[in-house]
């Protein structure tokens, strides 16, 4: 049986796509009975199998295990006169119990990290400067960071969730991240090695994308594009993360935009909408003195033109923008709704969302946070 779970947040859902075997059912019913919690707690056990549709007994055998682990605990007792017998002792998700480490590696200048509780709020915040960091030495400040972090808890670390940029396998191996000099480099099984913790490494605006829709009441078609030191997105359709075939879906940096040329790009080609879009070029070309709105509106105009096909192929409802509010709010997202609505059918295309993300630099950690969860508790 499959069953629709909420996300990091309340009341979003993520739906699984992977059909549950019978060899899982004990880790399937674990996972339903802390994201029932995770949802709506405080609950009895009598309310939990009804909530969970489980057996009580499966309930309770579940909950004392959960107690065990410091993952679930007892309130007390309901106090409610209108229930006749004895009153039931209320459960709840351990929310105090533990802590995550969420890591944000894409900024152009920043490597940003956070320690969050299960209900994602952000206790405490660390920066290192990543300023010109490439290959090792940009790997050494990610688990520089990560310890630091770590070491500020003070409940046992859940897990380490780290958003990347570059493309990233489902093992958190970087196949390749040309801003930063990775290629195939194993971070998650090296900081995982390192750390002696849990670590999920994915794609930043994977990452982002799955906090939009659990924090920042998107919809369930979804793409977040993320402007910064490149340009990537993430995707969901109908509440499901979309990796592709080969773990590149969302990697629009590298598509070429236009026929007109354009300046010359880290991956060798010319006219990438990096090239129009990632913040280093719009803020040398700024400063070097060319008008402010005619760069902007030009940067949106040509990521109207990359997102015109995809929204039409996969008829999204809402586009979210993340990166610097004060390049993108004005000019350069009127210049991309305008381009949009000029290549696309008003008919089926006409009510397409587009605005910026309301999580400002949280995002990629809450993002993070979210996947912690999910492998962690099956909390997704």
């Amino acid at each position: 049986m499959t069953m629709d779970v909420d996300s990091f947040g309340p009341r979003r859902v993520l739906r699984p796509s992977v059909k549950v075997l019978p060899e899982q059912a004990r880790a399937h019913n674990r996972s339903l009975v802390l994201q029932t919690l995770y949802r709506s707690g405080p609950l009895s056990r009598a309310d939990l199998a009804r909530e969970t549709a489980l057996t009580r007994v499966t309930v309770g055998d579940l909950v004392a295990e959960l107690i065990d682990e410091r993952l679930a605990l007892e309130l007390g007792t309901r106090v409610d006169a209108s229930r006749p017998g004895k009153p039931a002792t209320l459960l709840d998700l351990n929310r105090d119990g533990h802590r995550i480490v969420g890591i944000d590696l894409g900024d152009t200048e920043v490597f940003r990290g956070a320690l969050i509780d299960l209900d994602g709020m952000i206790l405490e915040r660390r920066e290192v400067d990543a300023r010109g960091l490439v290959g090792e030495d940009a790997a050494a400040a990610a688990l520089a960071l990560t310890r630091q972090l770590t070491a500020l808890a003070d409940r046992p670390v859940l897990g380490v969730g780290i958003g990347s940029p570059g493309i990233v396998d489902l093992a958190g191996c970087v196949l390749t991240a040309p801003n930063r000099g990775w290629s195939d480099l194993p971070l998650q099984a090296r900081l995982q090695a390192e750390l002696g913790l849990p670590v999920i490494v994915a794609n930043d605006a994977n990452a982002a994308a799955l906090a939009e829709y659990g924090f920042g009441g998107a919809s369930a078609d979804l793409m977040l594009v993320m402007i910064g030191y490149g340009v990537g997105a993430g995707l969901l359709l109908d509440g499901t993360p979309l990796f592709g075939s080969r773990f590149a879906a969302g990697e629009i940096g590298h598509v070429v935009v236009g026929t007109d040329g354009g300046e010359a790009c880290a991956c060798g080609k010319h006219g990438c909408l990096e090239t129009w879009l990632a913040v280093p070029r719009l803020r040398a070309r700024l400063a070097a003195g060319e008008p402010r709105e005619a760069v902007l509106r030009q940067a949106g105009e040509r990521l109207g033109i990359a997102l015109a096909p995809i929204v039409v192929a996969l008829n999204l409802s809402e586009v979210v923008l993340s990166g610097p509010v004060e390049l993108l709010d004005g000019s350069l997202a009127e210049a991309t709704v305008d381009t949009l609505r000029q290549r696309t059918m008003e008919q089926f295309h006409g009510d397409l969302t587009v605005r910026l993300t309301t999580l400002g630099d949280d995002i990629v950690m809450r993002g993070a946070a979210v996947m912690v969860l999910s492998a962690r508790l099956g909390v997704s």
